[in-house]
Parts: structure tokens; sequence; C-alpha cells
């Protein structure tokens, strides 16, 4: 098969569980005899295309500001789907993967697919419904009258996680929603060696206003009255990084809570993973959660909070971690618990992680897009049962 991914951003020049996704798919996909294509915007130096690991990138664009005023920038949205409409015409695919964020790329994926006769599946990763009244206040109504319009671009649909296919399928009806999720490496976290680095916590991922990293910093605030050397690693970057900060000297929790920064490699992450004792996700608007089902496959227990767009908590029972409520106490109770009762979590937290092996979800979507475009696929496709 011919197929091509169409995503703003692009692994490993941007991080986060989008890119990684595509880029994990892509990868195995060629090694698997079939021609992949990425279009995102050109975050790299040198020539527009290039070639690696099989897979072949094209930028379609300058990179732009992703952020303003801590929010996705409309102006990069607009930009990217203006600009990748030209390069899908020019050809003609098998499968259009198109990711449903940031939603202008969607129209021109679709209207390529309408142009050539390439089959176009949107990958949802997450659905915001009401959210948007929240992120972008009386402005909301029209990010969500996109995202319906986006919802009714193809009948051909893929979401990440049963949330995001509850909430699409709360926006358009009778919409057949099949449930791929993201994944993750096991033996390759398997012979990662665990870092010298000692921790109690950890924490990775964008410093953005939804992960609701405050509350993880207030939450430390009250454990170390408990454990007055509660050590704690925040890694990642973003808007949101200054103002963490400052509030963590504000908390008197400098020779507490370490920020790392952007951690290049994922290896490197996975081996600081291995040497804490207790990953604290508090977003209250996650996808799926690829470093939480990281964490698991470490052997970490999982503190997330219960907030009705957070998929991270569809990943935890009481086996393998705690869904606390959204409040400064409760987080905190939630992981002093699981630092008391980690020994019995780990061996549950690995078996649960082992379902999402990159390779047994390659197989999956290889299945599915041979059903869409009518090619066979190289090799037979299975169900899984994800939990």
């Amino acid at each position: 098969m011919k197929i091509a991914y169409v995503y703003d951003a692009v692994f490993p020049y941007r991080i986060g569980g989008v890119e990684k996704r595509i880029f994990e798919l892509s990868r195995r996909l060629a090694a698997r005899g079939h021609e992949i294509h990425i279009y995102g915007l050109k975050s790299w130096d040198g020539n527009s295309s290039f070639i690696r690991d099989g897979v072949i990138y094209h930028g379609v664009g300058r990179s732009r500001q992703f952020y303003t005023h801590g929010r996705r920038s409309v102006g990069e949205a607009v930009y990217f789907g203006w600009k990748i409409l030209n390069p899908l015409i020019q050809e003609r695919f098998d499968i259009i993967d198109c990711q449903n964020f940031p939603y202008f790329s969607c129209f021109s994926s679709a209207l390529a697919s309408r142009l050539k006769g390439s089959p176009i599946v949107i990958t949802w990763h997450e659905v915001w419904g009401n959210y948007w009244y929240n992120y972008l206040g009386g402005f909301g109504f029209s990010g969500k009258l996109i995202e319906k319009m986006v919802s009714m671009l193809s009948k051909n649909v893929l979401a990440v996680s049963n949330l995001t296919k509850n909430d699409l399928s709360f926006i358009v009806k009778n919409l057949k929603i099949t449930v791929i999720p993201n994944g993750i490496d096991i033996q390759k976290i398997k012979s990662v060696q665990a870092s010298d680095s000692m921790s109690d916590i950890i924490f990775s991922g964008r410093h953005i206003r939804e992960k609701n990293i405050d509350l993880l910093i207030r939450a430390v605030a009250i454990i170390r009255n408990e454990l007055p050397d509660i050590k704690v690693l925040i890694a990642g970057d973003g808007p949101e990084k200054i103002k963490l900060q400052k509030l963590t000297q504000q908390c008197n929790l400098d020779n507490n809570i370490i920020f790392l920064g952007f951690v290049s490699g994922n290896d490197e992450l996975i081996s600081l993973m291995k040497s804490s004792k207790v990953f604290a996700s508090p977003s209250i608007r996650e996808g799926f959660g690829m470093a939480a089902i990281e964490a698991l496959a470490c052997g970490l227990p999982v503190v997330t909070s219960n907030a009705s767009k957070n998929a991270v908590k569809d990943l935890i029972n009481d086996t393998t971690g705690i869904i606390s409520e959204v409040n400064v106490e409760a987080f905190a109770v939630a992981i002093l618990e699981c630092l008391k009762r980690r020994d019995l979590m780990i061996g549950n937290c690995i078996n649960v992680a082992q379902s999402y092996d990159w390779e047994r979800i390659v197989q999956e979507v290889e299945g599915y897009y041979g059903v869409i475009s009518g090619v066979p696929s190289s090799s037979r496709s299975h169900d899984i049962s994800h939990p």
C-alpha cells in the first residue's frame, strides 16, 4: 500500500503522542513492504524531503509558532491546511491517514481524497465538544462547529481510545468508529537500564495548562509534610514552564522538585522512569496517555485525574494505580497510597502494558487499511483486546 500520514508536527523534531504514533507506525509499515509518506511542517535543516528508515518525509511549509498565549496557534493550523493540499493532489495514495487535529488539514485531505480517489481515514486523538468553551471562551462555538464538520468528512474513522470513541459517537450518531490505540516498544523498554538518579515521583509531558502540573506541585507541598525528602522529576517543556518554576519556589520546593527540561532521548526518559516509584499524570485532557503506558511498562503505578476528558483513567484500575479526584488534597493522598502499595502493583502494571506492544498494534492498523483500500495486507491482522 501507498500510505500518506498528515500531521503538522513531525517526530523527533517535536515530541508528542500523535507524532510518536505516526513515527512508530510508519517505520514498521515501511519494514513490512509498504510505501510510507509523512507530510508535516519542515522543522529540520536541509532538504524539504528525505528518507529515513524507509519512510519518505516531506516538509510542506516552514515550521511556525505552535503556541500563542499558551494555546495552539490557529494561524499555524490554517497555514498547514493550506500548504498540505497541493502535495496531496500530486499523487494518488491507497490511504491518506489524516489526524483530526488541527482540523484544517482534514478539509484539505478530504478534498485531495475526492480529487484523486485516495481513500481517507481520519484518526481522532481527542474530542473536545463543550470543552471548547473552556479553551476559547465565547469563541468556543467556532471550535465546536469546526470539530463537528470534521467529524462528517469521512466514514473511515479511527479513535485511539474508548473515551475518544464515545465522545465522537455523541457528536455524530451511527458513525462506525474503530479503536486502535497507541503503543509502546515492549522489548526496547525491557532493555533499558534504570538510571542512577533515583526519584519518588516522575512526570513527563508538555508544560501546558491542560496537563495540570500545578496540581502536582501543590500536592507535593502536602506530601512533604509526611515525606520531607520527597524527590520529584518533571520532564518536558512548554509555555507554562516559567510559571510552574515560580510556583515551585513559592511553595519552597526547590530542594524537592527538579525540572529536567526537554529529555531528548526516549531511552533516557525510560531510564528515569525505571529509577522512580510512581508516575503522576494530573492532566485534565488526554487523548490516550503515551507517557502513562510507558510508565506502566516500567512497573510504575500511575496516579491520574478523574477529569472527564482524561483518557489515561481508562488504562488504570486499583491494581495499576489510583484515579484521583481533581483536587490537591485527593491527589496528594493518592500518591502517598501508591508509594505505599507500589510493590504490590509492579507486576500488574507490566502485564497491562503488554497489550499495547507496537508490533501487535501495527498488524491491526495494516489490516484496517487493507479493508479500506482493497489492497491485501502483507500479513494477517489480528484482533486485539485492550483493557
